[in-house]
């Protein structure tokens, strides 16, 4: 399966992430040593389940890398456009794809297992949208002090993750209610009031579920979906704040010093090397015995 990274965001002087971008892409602001982006791209490189990656947003000076192959795409300017540029990427590279990973370049604690997960676990059926989410409980056992916008639901707090799966016809069908939806993403009251009066109703008094609201969304818009609910925070801890940043600069270098002492703890335990043993000098052969000379005759 390809996947798409989102990088084509600049954020602009009133965003408070301005002064750590200095008017460069966000994807590329600095967490723990390297590019926020590459986290990302370290992730899908190892994960079992990804072929193609393909970023929107920077071209190849920007110097990021992975381990599988990598292209590039333009920013498009809204991230609908980019979504659906990425996808025709995806299907010039293979007319045989069906499904894309989406995923934004600010989720730098993205692990390849984790990614793996995701396709092993929305692959058991075939939907048209698989939206990822995470309860407040296990964002906050991982990342206390995140902030994060939660959907208050009748069985649960929700925030959504920042790594999706789609399947390609999504990025020609109902535009423009996908534009709508995308552009309030921060506002879950104001894409409940594009879905209808009656779900905002009910997400504002608590009797929506979160099966009840897939299937109004879906209905709404004329798919198939299905929520995926993450049991690990990282996939949704993305980076819109300069605290969350700091956050996530903070853990991850933990994470480097850590894998850094457990790499050093097994050198020093490794035997070492025993050194080579001296060859013994093969022995000095017996000089030959010349035959003894047989005395001559006396003359008589």
């Amino acid at each position: 399966m390809d996947a798409l990274v989102l990088a084509g965001g600049i954020p602009q002087p009133e965003d408070p992430l301005y002064a750590y971008s200095n008017g460069d892409s966000k994807a590329l602001i600095d967490v723990a040593g390297k590019p926020m982006i590459q986290w990302v791209l370290d992730a899908l490189g190892d994960a079992r389940h990804v072929d193609n990656v393909i970023v929107i947003g920077l071209s190849p000076k920007s110097g990021v890398t992975c381990k599988k192959p990598l292209h590039f795409v333009s920013n498009q300017g809204r991230m609908l456009a980019n979504i659906v540029a990425g996808v025709n990427k995806a299907l010039e590279l293979n007319k045989k794809n069906k499904y894309v990973i989406v995923a934004s370049s600010d989720i730098p604690a993205l692990k390849p297992e984790m990614v793996d997960w995701l396709v092993e676990t929305a692959m058991q059926t075939k939907d048209d949208l698989y939206y990822g989410v995470c309860t407040r409980e296990v964002m906050e056992a991982r990342y206390p002090g995140s902030k994060r916008t939660y959907t208050r639901l009748k069985d649960a707090e929700l925030c959504g993750a920042d790594i999706n799966i789609t399947h390609v016809r999504m990025a020609t069908e109902h535009l423009d209610m996908w534009e709508s939806l995308i552009g309030s993403r921060k506002s879950p009251l104001r894409q409940a009031s594009l879905i209808g009066f009656g779900t905002l109703f009910k997400l504002l008094t608590r009797q929506l579920t979160l099966e009840e609201a897939v299937r109004r969304v879906c209905e709404r818009i004329g798919i198939k979906g299905r929520a995926i609910v993450w049991e690990h925070a990282e996939a949704c801890m993305d980076v819109d704040k300069p605290h969350q940043l700091e956050i996530l600069r903070e853990d991850l270098a933990a994470q480097q010093r850590k894998a850094s002492a457990k790499a050093a703890a097994r050198r020093k335990a490794a035997p070492a090397a025993e050194p080579a043993k001296k060859a013994k000098p093969a022995p000095k052969k017996a000089a030959p015995v010349k035959p003894a000379l047989k005395a001559k005759p006396k003359k008589q």
